[in-house]
């Protein structure tokens, strides 16, 4: 029997699935911990965390999975690591980590990326690395330099917080051209590390691990490793990628012209290109999608807004509501445009299609003798479906057509109101798949075991559990609804 296990290490949880190779199905999954993990913020704008945390808790959902099957570790022929992205973690020559992970939604580098932009000049940095450095991870190392500078002393190397988790198991530390793509360190034109980032930011070229492909051997499982995860020494590593890449991944979107979206914490629309193509003003971002090759490019044009699904928690928290079902119900007993209510839901740090700006979130046209709960719990699904097309008008102009998205039945799109507000605004078909990152990571560990001779191979299983369509009735209201809520950003910015 072959097996795959896939990791999805995130800011809310991590969750682990032990996948059948053969027939593409979940044998078993875990999800820790329980309640969410801990942001920690120091200051207005920062977003912390533990790396350990995320080990620890990558084990006991391995334990988890362990008491749910009793699987044999040696079936087990590749292990696939999903991760959330642009994060940095810093570890001295014992492999021991310095300061706790900066992480994705932290804003604190916003200033030294546009400083730097504009001393490598705009032109320049957009054509090599298809970015702005903006607020990713070469960045974030830059802010430790100049305010930690005993700590940046004792650095050793610097690590994604996927390669972390890596070194973890295999004790050794390497990266991928997508990691260091969304890192901002990848030069397009030379197909390399970007010497352009390592120069300005005064990077030693000796911080970056050893780079492997995507797919491949990455490293065999230590015995200590093996030993505290109850998995067998020797397994392989064969598989890392970033989040969203990764969920891209997990839904068979690997060429031009198909679309991946995700509605976590966070929300995404990730569309394939074959052309290296950027916005100038980076407020979408393109990276190196799992399947690139040189001869064969593949990228990832990938739109963030970082208040999305928790704009909808923190609703469940402080309105009285007891869950998401039964705030789904209360919303849909409001129209389309929530008479009026405009919510921006821009409230978890700075956002790249705002051009890094944080304005935090705010509601628009709210009368208290018009609007009650219904109209809130409304105009934040439509808030969130708004803010993300905003986005795809941008990936639009940059050749990405969002006819059909495919996405995890999961999350946001567990909503009724929210698929079809989406499917509507963005006038695109959703095919709603039952997968996930986890999910994702045990596929593309199959990919570079050699289990599977390809991609093209490793999605048996894969179908969609739900196609939602554009609501042409509603199709009017809709568009007159994105209008204000567009009239109340740029109010907002200006």
């Amino acid at each position: 029997m072959a097996l795959l296990l896939g990791y999805d290490v995130g800011s809310s949880s991590v969750k682990a699935t032990l996948l059948d190779a053969e027939t593409g199905k979940a044998t078993a999954s875990a999800t820790m911990p329980e309640k969410e993990l801990e942001i920690m913020a120091k200051k207005p704008g920062w977003a912390e965390q533990n790396p350990q945390t995320w080990w620890d808790n990558l084990v006991a959902a391995t334990q988890k999975i362990k008491a749910q099957t009793n699987f044999n570790p040696g079936d087990i022929r590749g292990i696939g690591i999903s991760y959330q992205m642009h994060g940095l973690v810093i570890v001295d020559k014992k492999h021991e980590v310095l300061r706790p992970s900066i992480i994705w939604c932290d804003s604190r580098a916003v200033e030294i990326g546009k400083r730097a932009l504009k001393s490598i000049g705009e032109k320049k940095a957009l054509s090599h690395l298809l970015n702005s450095p903006g607020n990713f991870t070469a960045s974030k190392l830059k802010w430790v330099e100049d305010n930690e500078p005993k700590v940046f002393a004792k650095i050793y190397k610097m690590m994604l917080p996927g390669d972390y988790i890596a070194m973890k198991m295999t004790g050794e530390i390497r990266t991928t051209p997508s990691g260091l793509s969304e890192g901002i360190m990848w030069d397009f034109k030379e197909q390399g590390l970007a010497d352009i980032v390592m120069k300005q930011y005064r990077i030693p070229r000796e911080f970056i691990g050893e780079v492997v492909p995507t797919f491949s051997i990455q490293g065999n499982l230590t015995k200590e490793a093996a030993n505290t995860l109850g998995l067998k020494a020797g397994t392989i590593v064969s598989y890392r990628a970033g989040d969203q890449p990764n969920n891209a991944l997990s839904l068979n979107v690997l060429n031009p012209g198909e679309i991946a979206a995700t509605a976590g914490t966070s929300g995404v629309v990730y569309g394939i290109t074959a052309e290296a193509k950027y916005d100038a003003k980076s407020r979408v971002n393109t990276f190196v999608h799992v399947n690139h090759t040189p001869k064969k490019p593949r990228y990832g044009v990938l739109l963030c807004v970082n208040g999305t699904g928790i704009l909808n928690s923190w609703l469940k928290h402080n309105t009285g509501s007891n869950d998401y079902k039964e705030m789904d119900a209360m919303a849909q007993n409001a129209p389309v445009g929530s008479d009026g209510l405009a919510i921006l839901p821009f409230g978890n740090g700075a956002e790249r299609t705002l051009e890094n700006r944080n304005i935090g979130a705010s509601f628009h046209g709210l009368n208290f003798n018009m609007h009650n709960r219904a109209h809130l719990l409304r105009a934040a699904q439509e808030g969130i479906v708004f803010a993300l097309n905003y986005g795809v008008e941008i990936m639009r102009k940059l050749g990405v057509k969002a006819k059909t998205v495919r996405a995890g039945h999961a999350n946001m799109f567990l909503s009724q109101l929210f698929g079809e507000a989406f499917a509507t605004v963005t006038g695109s078909v959703v095919e709603l798949y039952k997968t996930d990152g986890s999910q994702g990571a045990a596929r593309g560990a199959g990919i570079g075991a050699g289990v599977y001779r390809g991609p093209e191979d490793a999605f048996v299983g894969l179908a969609p559990v739900k196609t939602v369509e554009p609501n042409k009735k509603l199709s009017s209201a809709y568009a007159d609804a994105y209008k204000n809520w567009e009239k109340a950003l740029k109010k907002q910015l200006s």
